[in-house]
């Protein structure tokens, strides 16, 4: 199976001399759950979201008639991460312990177990998918080693072990790269050549083409991000949205060239040790060729740890895997 290494292009760098712009001030509108990793829009512009307790959920924004509703859509029994709205009102959820689900809202919140296993191995820690207009789901794995609990630990130790997977209608799920350092986010590009996958563990988005001479290669689309990519969205506009889960930390950038049992050591003690996310957000967009078109941050805001944000109507939606709630502020104008 193919790594990221078989093939390089020349990326964009994200991390530059121009400071990031203010991210607006938030309206924060807490949820009946905590830790709404993952936010999506659906089709009528209601928020879709999954918790902690294993619920999914639908929010009602503000202006939107009964604005600030929240439903119950289902329950996963496990830990719902990443989703996708399909074209026929379904929901893709990759679930953190049970894998990667399909729930149907309109009938009782039914849920399917679409993968559970790869080529035989248990998937420990699914984590975002995106769908091809064919059907196809493009998947990630973000840790072979280490469960969501323990996500700290694979960042540390830095051993690259996620994955991005492929699983076609009626199909099995099958591996497309491996050896990924915390494979999160995916997302389709808009004319569904590519498939970009953000990797934590190195900060930087990872493009997998899928159709053109390159199909088949890996190169990276953005590198050098200024903090920890997360969860991606892709806007109406082609516009690629990714939320920094925290800033970029040089202390661990020494850390990942020491020898492996130095960082197998430093992976335990920060399964022991739970340092509290930093209050810093940052969010940034950027177009199909990786150009830089926002990069919004914001510090001291009450709000931590943003792990997805979904651009819509003029609006930003940010979720997080900490907070009580999901946040709102206005969207800034594009940068020139």
């Amino acid at each position: 199976m193919p790594t990221l290494g078989a093939s390089r292009a020349r990326a964009r760098r994200a991390a530059g001399s121009v400071p990031p712009s203010p991210l607006p001030p938030l309206r924060v509108l807490r949820l009946p759950s905590a830790g709404p990793e993952d936010v999506v829009v659906d089709g009528t512009g209601r928020v879709l979201t999954g918790t902690a307790d294993g619920r999914i959920l639908r929010v009602t924004l503000p202006g939107q008639g009964r604005g600030g509703r929240v439903e119950e859509l289902a329950r996963t029994g496990g830990r719902p991460l990443g989703l996708e709205p399909l074209p026929d009102g379904r929901l893709l959820v990759c679930d953190a312990h049970r894998g990667l689900l399909c729930v149907a809202p309109e009938d009782g919140g039914a849920v399917e177990v679409l993968a559970d296993a790869v080529a035989g191995e248990p998937l420990r820690f699914c984590s975002n998918a995106s769908a091809a207009p064919d059907g196809t789901v493009y998947f990630t794995v973000s840790s072979r080693r280490y469960g969501l609990d323990d996500w700290r630990a694979d960042i540390v130790e830095h051993v690259g072990t996620g994955r991005l997977l492929r699983l076609a209608p009626g199909g099995a799920p099958e591996v497309l790269l491996d050896g990924l350092h915390f494979a999160n986010g995916a997302a389709l590009a808009p004319d569904a050549s590519y498939v970009t996958v953000a990797e934590t563990g190195t900060r930087r988005l990872t493009r997998y083409w899928l159709t053109g001479p390159r199909a088949g290669r890996a190169d990276p689309l953005v590198e050098d991000l200024p903090g920890f990519p997360d969860n991606l969205s892709r806007a109406a506009d082609g516009t690629l949205w990714v939320a920094l889960a925290g800033p970029r930390e040089p202390l661990l950038e020494q850390l990942h060239r020491a020898p492996a049992a130095v960082r197998r050591a430093a992976a335990a003690a920060a399964r022991r040790v739970r340092v509290p996310p930093r209050r810093v957000l940052r969010v940034m967009a950027f177009s199909p060729r990786g150009e830089t078109v926002h990069d919004l941050a914001r510090r001291g805001a009450g709000y931590r740890m943003v792990t997805s944000v979904s651009a819509h109507a003029g609006t930003l939606v940010l979720g997080s895997l900490v907070e009580p709630g999901i946040a709102l502020c206005a969207l800034p104008p594009a940068r020139v």
